[in-house]
């Protein structure tokens, strides 16, 4: 079987919102050679777009979005983590990175993709999940001195809060010491400017190759 047929399993696997399936499908693909950022990439993301495009054409509805997102996360938590930890160890950090999803926004998908993604390009990863108030991004980003905030938002009534989280870096005096990114569904690069982030990512693998340039590591 083919690298391509392969990845094609995991994203069918996915589709099918039977957890046993998906596991056994990115095991599958994981013996026979391929890489675990594709299997994240090429495989569940692919799922996880085609699951969030029937969501939006209302042949899928809630539950299968947060069927296929807690599968997902269970896969990559529990079986790709381990395998990119591996990579990570191997190499130096190149940054540390305090990620989750803004106050008021329960959407983790792109967020665990983006971390785990993150996780495999050399970045040690802070996940603080979903819900995120801003006091929490200040403390944790003082606690490890991280080089980098990256925050995501799902839903347009929770983009304020990626500026709210801004001007709370700023308040205390962190700010100037972290570059931050924004991402998500209703994010754009006009809206990542004006509320003063530094960057702002449409995917995981733009998200890695932007922290990189941000930090002057390309």
């Amino acid at each position: 079987m083919s690298e391509n047929e392969l990845l094609d399993q995991v994203a069918e696997a996915v589709l099918s919102f039977d957890e046993n399936k998906v596991i056994e499908a990115v095991r599958v693909a994981l013996k026979n050679g391929v890489n675990p950022i594709d299997i994240i990439e090429k495989g569940l993301t692919k799922g996880l777009r085609i699951v969030g495009d029937k969501f939006e054409t209302g042949e899928f509805f809630l539950m299968h979005m947060v069927a296929a997102a807690e599968i997902t996360k269970k896969a990559i938590d529990e079986i790709l983590q381990p395998e990119l930890s591996k990579s990570k160890i191997q190499r130096k950090t190149l940054g540390k990175v305090v990620i989750g999803t803004v106050a008021g926004d329960i959407h983790d998908i792109g967020k665990n993709i983006v971390a785990a993604m993150l996780l495999s390009a050399g970045f040690e990863v802070y996940d603080l999940g979903k819900d995120v108030p801003p006091e929490e991004f200040v403390k944790k980003v003082r606690e490890v001195d991280a080089n980098v905030v990256a925050l995501s938002a799902l839903l347009s009534t929770t983009l304020p809060m990626q500026r709210v989280v801004i001007k709370a870096l700023a308040s205390s005096g962190l700010r100037e010491k972290v570059k931050v990114i924004v991402g998500g569904a209703p994010v754009t690069k006009e809206w990542a400017e004006e509320i003063g982030a530094d960057g702002y990512a449409e995917n995981a693998i733009e998200a890695v190759n932007v922290l990189k340039r941000l930090l002057h590591l390309t």
